[in-house]
């Protein structure tokens, strides 16, 4: 029916029948229980969204007042925990096993009128009577088969992949439902494989939500995708990847990773990173034809690290996905993803590892992004007959828009003791724009603290 779909059956078959006279993973099997692990994870965040120059917040009661009479800030506290079981494996050629997760999180503040951080679900979100729950929770799981390296899941999961990824950027981790298949038999190279139909978003308990484009403002009956990684040598390495989204688009990645050792403490790093986006089917999108890559250099000395980047969105509309993390780009960063059709944007940034200065766990980074060159005044418009979308659609405004954004982020990781490996992360943000830079976010300072504490249980 289509080549991602035929992809994955080409996929499942080679996996079945790979080496499976050589001992592998599945070989090796304890059992279902003797190989049980259970991880639990607290994680307490705050989050204060301040929207600068006339700019407010449209999310919780705001959305049913004059925009002169809302909120110019979101502001949120909370705290989560994340509990994850993975059984092990039955033995035997084929093993058996089952995944389970529950998540909770607790408002420690909020308000009707501050609401919209992604860390709290909103009821009611477009009217008077928007509330934030005290508590919200989910639990899932799903079943699992291992033959040698090769596993199968169907249930909830949490993927990875450059063209489908989950995001973990909030309280809760998010979730897609549907079907995983990976392959590590052959050494070097990494192969997966999905087919999903349903999303559980970071502020939702829903695990039935439809799958949703981040800037057409679409729902999307299923997502498949194919791919891999290989290693070429331990200093190089390769990622494919070609995916659909149904009656959307096909969009195919690419990238590649070089690494040279220049000294025993000096590195250079080459990393990059292409995107290919063309609808079909019933186009539900609107027309897309896009190209967006990005091109990120680093140096390493000691403690230190400088990276330049460099990205470009060539296409009438912006690079567009599907999943919260579903942009393998340098320049996807706190705020913006500065992916308007047309725009270039560059970066640079700075790491200091202050281990090295007697203080280990302790790391800082900054980084300054600026973007301009958007245009997309040609086919895209309200009124145009290419135009598709929802309601909260940024397909059609970015004409001319250009804008900048300053990150800072200091993490502290504890080596040893009773809390070992608590750690304390604190992020700030600063995003200005022009009038036109207003469609992908008004003006904002945003600062968030995030405090992590990782147990391991079985």
């Amino acid at each position: 029916m289509n080549v991602v779909k035929l992809s994955l059956i080409a996929l499942a078959v080679a996996a079945a029948s790979s080496q499976l006279a050589v001992a592998g993973e599945q070989q090796e099997s304890k059992g279902f229980i003797e190989d049980s692990t259970l991880n639990l994870l607290n994680r307490n965040i705050y989050i204060n969204r301040d929207f600068r120059n006339g700019g407010s917040n449209s999310q919780g009661t705001n959305r049913a007042k004059p925009a002169d009479e809302r909120n110019g800030y979101r502001e949120e506290w909370a705290q989560g925990l994340h509990a994850e079981f993975a059984s092990g494996y039955t033995q035997g050629t084929v093993g058996v096993g089952v995944d389970a997760h529950a998540f909770g999180g607790i408002k420690l503040d909020s308000g009707r009128g501050r609401a919209g951080t992604g860390l709290l679900p909103i009821s009611n979100n477009k009217t008077a009577d928007a509330e934030v729950p005290d508590s919200y929770g989910e639990v899932g799981g799903a079943l699992k088969a291992r033959l040698s390296s090769t596993e199968l899941k169907w249930g909830e999961l949490r993927t990875g992949a450059p063209v489908f990824a989950t995001a973990d950027s909030r309280l809760l981790p998010e979730t897609a439902t549907g079907l995983h298949l990976s392959s590590g038999d052959i050494a070097g190279l990494s192969l997966e494989a999905g087919h999903f139909t349903a999303y559980n978003f970071r502020d939702s308990t829903n695990s039935d939500d439809s799958l949703h484009t981040n800037y057409s403002d679409t729902d999307v009956r299923s997502l498949d995708f194919v791919g891999g990684s290989y290693s070429i040598t331990d200093d190089l390495s390769v990622m494919l990847y070609t995916s659909e989204a149904e009656d959307h688009w096909y969009q195919h990645y690419a990238n590649a990773n070089y690494n040279i050792g220049l000294a025993e403490d000096q590195s250079l790093n080459f990393d990059f990173n292409v995107y290919r986006t063309d609808s079909t089917g019933e186009e539900l999108a609107g027309e897309v034809s896009n190209t967006t890559w990005s091109l990120a250099a680093a140096y390493k000395i000691g403690a230190h690290k400088f990276t330049l980047a460099h990205q470009q969105v060539n296409g009438d509309t912006p690079f567009d996905y599907v999943g919260g993390d579903s942009i393998f780009l340098a320049n996807a960063v706190q705020i913006s993803d500065f992916n308007a059709p047309g725009m270039k944007s560059l970066q640079a940034r700075y790491d200091l590892d202050l281990a090295t200065f007697g203080v280990p766990g302790l790391t800082f980074m900054t980084r300054y992004i600026t973007g301009q060159g958007s245009d997309d005044a040609g086919d895209y418009s309200v009124d145009g007959d290419n135009f598709a979308g929802g309601g909260d659609t940024t397909y059609g405004g970015y004409n001319n828009a250009k804008w900048h954004e300053l990150d800072i982020d200091v993490k502290y990781v504890l080596q040893e003791g009773p809390a070992k490996d608590l750690s304390l992360r604190a992020r700030a943000a600063t995003y200005r724009g022009n009038s036109e830079a207003s469609n992908d976010y008004s003006d904002i300072n945003e600062f968030r603290l995030i405090v992590e504490y990782p147990l391991s249980i079985l």
